[in-house]
Formats: C-alpha cells, structure tokens, sequence
C-alpha cells in the first residue's frame, strides 16, 4: 500500500498503522482527487472500507484497509477449507488409496492421476488468492510474503510437485487467517475502548425526552442518566446525585459520588442514581474520545526496536531470496545433484525469506501494552514512550498535587490558656470568613466539619499583606496570621524559631508566659514544624488565643508507590518542589524519596532534570501536566497527574495518568519494563526460528510444509500470543 501511495502525485504524507488496518493520507487536492487515492490502494490488492475526509486547503482521509472481522467464514476462509478438503481427498488417493487412484488425463505429455487432479482443485482455490496478491506485489515492486508464496507455489506446479504446491497453498492461507485471526485479537482490546461510549443520548428539548445519536446532542443540551446507563458526553451534574463508575476513564475501580455541580466523564457509568447533566463538549471532544484518538495515534510513534525491525526486514529478505536462488542452482550445476530436490529446497529457502512474524514482533507487542494500559488509566501517547518509559533510571516527582493531594487541610488545632479547640476556630473562622486565600479555605472547611456555630461577625476587616489579617470582633481587634505577624505585635517568639510555609514558629504565646505555658507550646508547635505543616496564630494583641496547624496532605499511595517503583527496579525517586527546605524535608521523609530538591522555580526545575539526566540515565517527570511543563518537556518521559478532563495534560506529557493517583506509576513501569522484554523475546525468537530453518534446509530437514506451519503460522500466532500477555498486567495490586 505504502508502495502504491508512493507513486501517487499530490499526496504529500501517509500513516499507515496495520495493527488498525487504516491508512490516513494528506494530499493536494489541486493536484489529484480522492478517488485516486482509493484507486492506488485497492491497487496493492486492498479493499477501501470507508473513509472521512477533509477538504479544507489539503484533504486528508482515513480509510480502513482492515480485512473483515468475520475472518473464519470470510471469502478467503471459505476457498481455504474448501482447498483443505481436495488436499485431504488427495492426500487419501496418494497415499492410502493408491490402487484406487487410476489416470484421468494427461497435459504435455504427463499423465495425471485422480490425485493429481485433486490437488490442482486445491491449487487453484486456495492458491488463487496467494498468487493474485504476489501479482499486484510485483507490480509494486515490493518483495513481501504473497510474491515469494505465490512464485513457490507457481514454481512447484510449473514441476509437478503438485502436492507440495497443494499443501503450501492451503497451509499458507490457514497461516494468513489466523495470522488476521491474532491481529484482530490485538485490535479486540482497542475496539473494547472504542465500545465505551454509547451510540446513543437521551436528552430534554422542548420539555420532552427524546432518544437521539450521540453525535447529535450540542453543548448546553441536558442529557437525561438513569441507573446503570452509560453516560453518554463530559458534563456537569445540574441534577440528581449518584455514583458514579469512572474506571473506563481514570482506572479508579472504586465508584466516585457525583453531585450538584460535579464534572462527569463519557463512558463512565451510572450506578444507582439518577442524574441530568449539562453537556460540556460533543461526542468528538470528550474525554474518551481523545483517549481513543491518541491511542489510535500512539502506534504512529515508532520504538527504536520497531524502527530495527523495518531497517533489518529491508536486508533480510533480499538476503534470503538470493540464498534461496543459490540453493536451488548452485548443488546441481556445480556438483550435479538432483536439479527436483535442490529446486524444492530454493522454494522452502522462499517460504522461509519473508519475515512475518519478525515485523509483526513489535507493532502487536506496542498495541497490547499501550490499550492495557488506557483500560488502566494510562494513558500512553507513543510506542517510544513505552520503551522509553521500561529503561528509565531516574522518576522524579513534584510535590503538590503529585506526591501530596494539592489541597491545604486543617491538621492539628491547639488551643492555649483557657481556650478550646472551639474557640480557636470560632476566632479563627470568624476572621478568615471575608479571606479568599486557601488557607483561609481550609479552617472554614474544618469549622463546617467540627460543626462549629454561631461564628462572630467582624468588622473593619484588614487583609495585612503577607502576614495575615485583622477584623474587630465584639469590641476587640483578633489577628490571624504568621508567627511573625505576632512578633511585630511585641511578643516574644525568638526561642525556637523555625521556618515552614506559613512563616516562623516559635514557642512564644503571650507576652509574658508561664513556664508550663511556654514548655507546652514550644514542644507542640516545634513539632508541628518539624513535620511541614503551616501554623497560623490567633490572637488578641494581648493574648493568643491558640494555633491552628495546616498541610498539604500526603497521598495514601504516595508511599507505597515510591516502595513499590524501588523494588520495580527503579535506581533512584527524586522530588523536586518549590516549597522551603522545611516543608520538603518532611514529606521525603515520610514518603521514603532517595532525594529531594527545595525551592525550586520552574527554570530551576529544568535545571535539576538536566543534572539528573547527566548523573544517572533517562528521568521520567511526573507533575501536574501545567505548571510542571518545562521540566516534563526536559525529561525523557512527562508523565502528567489527573488529566482525565484537562486538555493542557493531555497535550503536553508523553504519559498520563488519568486519575489523581501515584499508584499507578509502578504499574506503568512494570508495564513498560514488560512490554520491553517481551519485544525483545518476540524478534529474537522469531528470527532464532528463522535462522534455525533455514539452516536445516540445505540439510534436508526442512520442508515446505514444515517452513509453513513453524516459521511462517505458528511464529506469528507465538508473537502474538506473547504479546496478549501484557494485557493480563493490571494496576491493582501496586
């Protein structure tokens, strides 16, 4: 196909991707027309299923050149079981039957026998389809199976060895079915993907539900999800609430409640509730569509092995075919051995001289891995990416949002004097009611937990830059803020200072504290330093009324996922932030990185990758997909953190993780470093059989039958089935 396209003018580029039988062309359509196009592939002997195009400036199309997925009753299979049958008659006339098997008719002065006849039934059935496309091979000039079979089974006919001509035929067409057979097994898992999303939409218009094509509905409709339907579109929730499985998405096998306002994904699926929710985007820009588009896309990003493969098939095949000459001429010209026996071998040496399964190795091995992984939401956006992703020495991973939940949550509260922890966040909450800042964000959200009522109304609110804020309640200013807030106030914070996100902590609680007092707090808050958290103060200019200590909580997995991508085999795990040294010390402590990196800027960020790359190897990056992008472009695998919804992660990493969920990085290296071993298992084994064949053919232990069924059909199912093993590789167990 490639060839034909080739000699095509005005076509200006061509993806060809066999593993999902489509090819997508851009041409000039001043130049030439779409039916051109058609025309040069169906003259390489391919059938153009359909097609979408474009006609804006350039055209491009996409046509599927797939052979029919009914491959056992396909008209290929129905001439192959009917060649099959005349072979097995033949072969019982020959052989079991011989005195039944009496002359019938003679061509160019040889007899033939009722077996005879059989077989050349057999040949032109089951060898038609075999020669045919080895026609349209040598009028493309391309040397591939269907040209080397074809002449093999002309070249064994034109003889008289119609029994081997008979067996290759039908032996090559059952080979060339299952090989289609394991082909489509490795698209099932793509197509799977592309099953998610439902053809269909029930939707509101005019105050009436009605049931329309999904590609159909606009953004703003409302679309009407009754449990256990498939959501149809990305949207949000205007009504109802549910669970909500996203695992067709995001991996996350555990349902995910959805309510007023919350976003919903295309594919997930309603478990209990009913839901209407506002579409967001159309059937060609959800979620799940990019999801299918970019693996689509991924097998166009070749592998170095792959790239190996397409360089070394160029020479191999040349090579063989010129062997299989030799073999055939040389033993009887030169030391007049028998011309029938060394003739059948050269045939044998053609059999052997397409490397099937040996180009096949990767692009199944590829596809496998990269749908196994979409399935668990990973989301891989090149076969290089998944060889390069099994080889990297290095992970280094952001702070927020990425090894901590990006979200700031109340921890500790510790009240002072006579106080509670009520009134710590009474006060607390009472002041940063009229703040927009996240911390401010934080105590309201813990006071709404603690159920705390009744907060005070401030007045003559002041937001104190960088320090905090100030707001009268009941007659008396009330700060909240940084420690430092407290020392310009004149109290004396200097014992055990310390430096944490929110500023500076210290032991210090009124101007003139008791001993109890200053050894309670000073042990309590230096702590809570130690650990990264943020403290912030409350307090009358007089008498602090207590701190309130709040963090950026550490992901569940985080841990684990670190353990997990050490025992993978991964040398070194690397956090990289902007935080203080304080702050960062204390989540690589409690995760277990082998090094971290403090406030960083982006820039600096690139920086400490490129020292990485120079120290160790390759480095994967794994941030928000964002504010990360510097440094995921730098490194040689960007894997981006949540991007089920977010078009800029979608875009810029190599790799994403659909789901907020670090779990998932040791799956996506074990994955990787899998998919690497077992590509390198199917070219070497292949070629290994290869070599081994034809070295035994010159020997005389190899035949026609034999080259078929091991080197051309059961090396193919064998890559194949290799391959099926990475989409058994599952995310729950890291």
């Amino acid at each position: 196909v490639d060839k034909s396209l080739q000699r095509v003018n005005g076509i200006t580029e061509t993806t060809l991707q066999p593993t999902t039988g489509t090819a997508t062309v851009t041409y000039d359509p001043d130049r030439t027309a779409e039916a051109d196009v058609v025309a040069a592939i169906e003259g390489a002997g391919y059938e153009v299923a359909g097609d979408e195009s474009d006609s804006n400036g350039t055209s491009g199309s996409e046509m599927d050149i797939a052979p029919p997925s009914e491959i056992w009753t396909s008209p290929r299979a129905i001439k192959t079981w009917i060649g099959a049958g005349f072979v097995v008659l033949g072969l019982l006339f020959e052989f079991v039957l011989a005195g039944q098997n009496p002359e019938v008719a003679s061509l160019l002065g040889y007899s033939l026998t009722l077996a005879d006849g059989l077989f050349l039934v057999a040949i032109a059935v089951s060898g038609y389809p075999v020669v045919r496309d080895g026609y349209y091979s040598a009028r493309n000039l391309s040397l591939d199976i269907d040209l080397l079979m074809g002449t093999a089974i002309i070249a064994a006919t034109g003889i008289g060895y119609f029994v081997e001509a008979a067996t290759l035929a039908v032996l090559f067409s059952i080979a060339e079915l299952l090989e289609d057979y394991a082909m489509d097994r490795a698209r099932n898992s793509l197509r799977e993907l592309m099953e998610l999303s439902p053809d269909e939409a029930t939707v509101r218009r005019d105050g009436d539900e009605v049931t329309v094509p999904a590609e159909d509905v606009e953004v703003g409709e409302t679309v009407i999800v009754r449990p256990g339907d498939k959501i149809p579109l990305d949207g949000s929730v205007v009504e109802g609430e549910s669970a909500v499985d996203e695992s067709p998405i995001t991996g996350e096998s555990v349902p995910v409640d959805k309510s007023l306002g919350e976003e919903v994904y295309a594919g997930s699926i309603n478990e209990e509730g009913y839901l209407e929710v506002e579409v967001t985007s159309t059937a060609g820009d959800s979620t799940l569509s990019q999801i299918i588009e970019m693996v689509q896309g991924a097998q166009e990003k070749k592998t170095e092995q792959e790239q190996f493969v397409d360089r070394f098939s160029g020479y191999y095949t040349p090579a063989v075919v010129v062997l299989a000459i030799l073999t055939a001429a040389v033993p009887p010209l030169a030391l007049g051995l028998p011309w029938e026996t060394w003739f059948i071998r050269g045939l044998t040496l053609l059999v052997i001289a397409c490397p099937c399964a040996f180009v096949i190795s990767t692009p199944v091995s590829v596809v496998s891995g990269i749908t196994s992984a979409a399935k668990n939401g990973v989301l891989i956006k090149g076969g290089n990416h998944l060889e390069t992703m099994g080889e990297v020495d290095v992970v280094a991973m952001d702070k927020t949002g990425t090894l901590t939940k990006g979200e700031l949550t109340v921890t500790d509260i510790v009240p002072l004097g006579e106080h509670s922890e009520t009134d710590v966040l009474r006060y607390g909450a009472g002041l940063e009611q009229r703040s927009e800042h996240p911390i401010a964000e934080a105590i309201l959200t813990r006071t709404d937990e603690a159920t705390v009522t009744d907060l005070p109304s401030p007045s003559d609110f002041e937001s104190l830059t960088g320090k905090g804020i100030r707001a009268e309640i009941d007659g008396e200013t009330y700060y909240a803020g940084k420690p430092a807030l407290f020392e310009e106030l004149g109290f004396d914070l200097s014992q055990t200072r310390g430096v944490t996100d929110g500023g500076t902590v210290s032991d210090g609680v009124s101007r003139n504290p008791s001993p109890e007092q200053e050894e309670f707090t000073g042990s309590v808050f230096t702590e809570l330093q130690q650990d990264g958290r943020t403290v912030v103060l409350v307090g009358t200019e007089a008498e602090l009324v207590g701190g309130i200590a709040i963090a950026d909580e550490v992901r569940s997995t985080s841990q684990r996922a670190v353990e997990r991508l050490h025992d993978r085999g991964v040398g070194h795990v690397v956090m990289l932030t902007g935080d203080n040294e304080g702050t960062a010390r204390a989540i690589a402590e409690q995760v277990g990185v082998d090094e971290y990196r403090a406030e960083l800027l982006p820039d600096e960020k690139v920086d400490a990758i490129e020292e990485l790359q120079a120290e160790h190897g390759d480095v994967a990056m794994v941030g928000d997909g964002i504010n990360d992008a510097p440094a995921l472009a730098t490194a040689d695998i960007g894997i981006a953190m949540g991007a089920a919804g977010t078009d800029t992660a979608l875009e810029t990493a190599d790799i994403a993780l659909m789901g907020d969920d670090i779990g998932k990085l040791p799956y996506l290296y074990r994955l990787s470093h899998t998919a690497n071993g077992v590509i390198r298992q199917n070219i070497w084994g292949s070629l290994g059989v290869k070599a081994l064949l034809a070295v035994g053919v010159p020997l005389g232990y190899v035949s026609v039958a034999l080259a078929v069924v091991v080197g051309d059909m059961g090396m193919s199912l064998g890559v194949t089935g290799n391959a099926m093993r990475l989409s058994r590789l599952s995310a729950p167990e890291d």
